[in-house]
């Protein structure tokens, strides 16, 4: 501390007192991980985990560290005046909180995305100097900060499982035909899906000859599709197309089984879980696989949904569908989309629903149940637990069955102390089955069913089936 209080004045100390101030209370991180956010992917993915884990690193460092090891901040005249800190702070100087959470950031971004790990880890760095040089902290308080921001990191994937901590299960694979400039291929487009829509202007140039169907509120796209297909000569259309979200991709797929067709996949949407979890990232991904004529044999779920006049609709969905809470969730996210971006939406609409949901009835597989919501997923998703993240394979002829139990007392406060400690998949509030069929029947009124992100038909019993190995999508 005396050797840094003897360094001559330069520009930079003013430019360390600012850096030490942008940095309390985290505002830096949560500037930059908002940034982060706005691009979806890896990038997003880092800013989400590197805010959770400055949760962790707070509260280790400042509620656990700072208690347990009381220590003096250094001396004030050990440096010279214009150095100091206007409002010094009067906490434990042991550990660094602001080393802690400057560590916890860039530890855990550069954990999802390496360049931005790249460039935030230096203003990491400077941070943590910084409270050395404005002699706020020993160089001993930064070091045991930043270990215990590294620490912090990684304690996320105990509840986060990064996509390297999960099982990769047996993948089926096979051949369809070659598209090349697109003959053959009737491509459904949706100009409006998620937040990257350089996808949907670019496939005009991956696919000259393809046949579009662009999505219109007064498109009828099962209609379309299927007409294009029993109106042209047999062998005319060979593949069938999805530009867009989830949303998008269900709908198409669903006629592509009906017609044994394989399927081509062009993320688009906000999420878009199925292409991550078939490895189709970009336009040139899917460009690649129908020049090679290379398919994922995958499975399709579908759902009959059945109203109180007996009348069933058969859907299908590619990644998820759900009861209570989850649907309620949906269409709250719908109409915050008009103020909020859909990934900040989905965020508010989860933990407004789960404040103010009520419990649901239902009969499963013939026994009664009370819970609060119900997760049926196509395929067994890891990890365990609340936060599925995606399939180790995608034929494995199974439904991910979930629902959260609401007989039990405390069970909301059970279910998020669980989900936040990495145990949910051991407590009493939450129950898990792969099974390949399931029946779920409301006791007390019809609810709508949500599948894939959107909201599908109101029904009153409902009873979920996989279609094992009946959708190949084109992968590299």
């Amino acid at each position: 501390m005396k050797r840094s209080g003897a360094l001559p004045p330069t520009p930079a100390d003013r430019g360390f007192r600012l850096l030490g101030r942008a940095a309390d209370h985290s505002k830096l991180w949560f500037g930059i991980g908002a940034l982060l956010a706005v691009r979806k992917g890896a990038s997003r993915r880092a800013g989400s985990r590197g805010l959770a884990a400055i949760g962790f690193a707070s509260f280790a460092a400042s509620l656990v560290g700072k208690r347990l090891f009381p220590r003096r901040r250094p001396a004030a005249e050990l440096l010279p005046v214009y150095r100091r800190m206007t409002r010094r702070p009067t906490s434990s100087s042991f550990p660094s909180g602001h080393s802690a959470s400057a560590f916890a950031f860039a530890a855990a971004v550069a954990m999802e995305n390496r360049v931005a790990g790249a460039a935030v880890l230096p203003l990491a760095a400077a941070v943590s100097y910084s409270r050395v040089h404005t002699g706020v902290h020993w160089p001993t308080d930064v070091a045991a900060g930043a270990a215990i921001g590294v620490g912090a990191a990684y304690a996320t994937r105990h509840w986060w499982p990064h996509q390297n901590d999960l099982p990769v299960g047996p993948q089926r694979r096979d051949t369809a035909a070659e598209l090349g400039d697109g003959e053959g291929l009737v491509l459904v487009v949706n100009p409006g899906a998620g937040s990257n829509p350089e996808a949907g202007n670019e496939f005009d140039t991956a696919w000259p000859h393809a046949d579009v169907i662009e999505l219109d509120p007064d498109v009828d796209v099962v209609a379309e599709l299927t007409k294009r297909i029993e109106n042209g000569e047999e062998g005319t259309v060979r593949a069938l197309g999805a530009v867009g979200g989830d949303g998008t991709v269900a709908c198409v797929a669903g006629v592509a089984v009906e017609h044994g067709l394989p399927l081509v996949v062009v993320p688009a949407g906000t999420l878009d879980h199925f292409a991550r979890d078939v490895d189709v990232a970009t336009l040139d991904d899917a460009r690649a696989a129908t020049d090679a004529g290379s398919v994922l044999v995958c499975d399709i779920a579908e759902v009959d949904v059945e109203d109180s006049s007996g009348t069933t609709e058969r859907v299908t969905f590619i990644n998820t569908s759900g009861l209570g809470g989850y649907p309620e969730t949906v269409r709250l996210r719908e109409k915050l989309r008009t103020r909020w971006p859909k990934w900040a939406a989905a965020g508010i609409a989860a933990v407004r629903t789960l404040r103010s949901a009520k419990p649901l009835p239902i009969v499963l597989n013939g026994h009664e149940r009370l819970i609060w919501m119900l997760f049926v997923g196509n395929g067994a998703y890891e990890p365990k637990g609340f936060g599925a993240a995606r399939r180790p394979s995608m034929s494995s002829g199974l439904l991910d069955v979930r629902y959260l139990r609401a007989d039990l007392r405390y069970s909301r406060a059970r279910f998020v102390l669980a989900t936040l400690t990495g145990t949910l998949h051991t407590s009493h509030v939450y129950r898990h089955a792969e099974v390949p069929e399931v029946e779920v029947v409301l006791v007390d009124g019809h609810r709508r069913i949500a599948l894939d992100g959107e909201v599908g038909p109101l029904g009153r019993k409902f009873t979920f089936r996989v279609r094992e190995g009946a959708l190949p999508v084109y992968v590299s």
